[in-house]
């Protein structure tokens, strides 16, 4: 594993490591735990074991791969070859990170991991949240798909498919709460941002 390969997944260790801090800096403005995944159920539950074994793949991948380079069964050693995508892969996994680490703050006590009808918080329509109806998720994704190809790995690939797997069924709930929470507000906001990402 090069240098910058090895730099992309401390980006994903810092970000996970921020994801945590962030969500405890949260639940005190909040005055309430904002990890709402315990008391998930049904889809929102698989989502959220999902996004934790989206992310341990992404982060473990690499890890194996660098202790046991012999494992060919876990790498795609053919991209590999191409220091340009590692690079490539490298700069959208800082930008992937920083993006829904902004995104998260920008929240303040409205920030929630995982989805409870009586725990929803204030509408936030400004910033980056008129580029995406979901920032965070978009970052999220950008990050784990930069560490998939900085350093490409079959859990790294899977990990990417199961997270957007995952963020489109916790989206919808997410939705359904938000709109019943705020109702007009939120229905308008829906008609003027995507749920993903507004090009340019």
């Amino acid at each position: 594993m090069s240098l910058l390969q090895a730099a992309s997944v401390l980006v994903l260790a810092f970000y996970i490591l921020s994801l945590l801090a962030g969500s405890r800096l949260a639940s005190k403005a909040a005055g309430r735990s904002v990890w709402l995944f315990g008391a998930a159920q049904g889809r929102d539950r698989i989502a959220a074991l999902g996004f934790r074994a989206s992310f341990a793949l992404a982060l473990l991948g690499p890890v194996i791969w660098a202790l046991m380079p012999d494992l060919s069964a876990l790498s795609l050693g053919g991209w590999s070859g191409y220091p340009w995508l590692t690079f490539i892969g490298h700069m959208l996994a800082i930008c992937g990170a920083g993006f829904a680490f902004a995104a998260q703050m920008a929240m303040g006590a409205s920030w929630r991991v995982g989805v409870s009808n009586d725990a929803v918080g204030e509408l936030v329509s400004a910033g980056l949240f008129t580029l995406s109806r979901n920032p965070t998720f978009v970052g999220q994704a950008a990050l784990l798909i930069g560490v998939a190809l900085a350093v490409p790995t079959l859990a790294g690939v899977f990990g990417v498919v199961l997270f957007i797997a995952s963020a489109q069924m916790q989206i919808r709930s997410e939705e359904a709460a938000l709109l019943k929470a705020h109702g007009d507000a939120f229905t308008r906001y829906t008609a003027n941002v995507p749920r993903w990402l507004r090009l340019p």
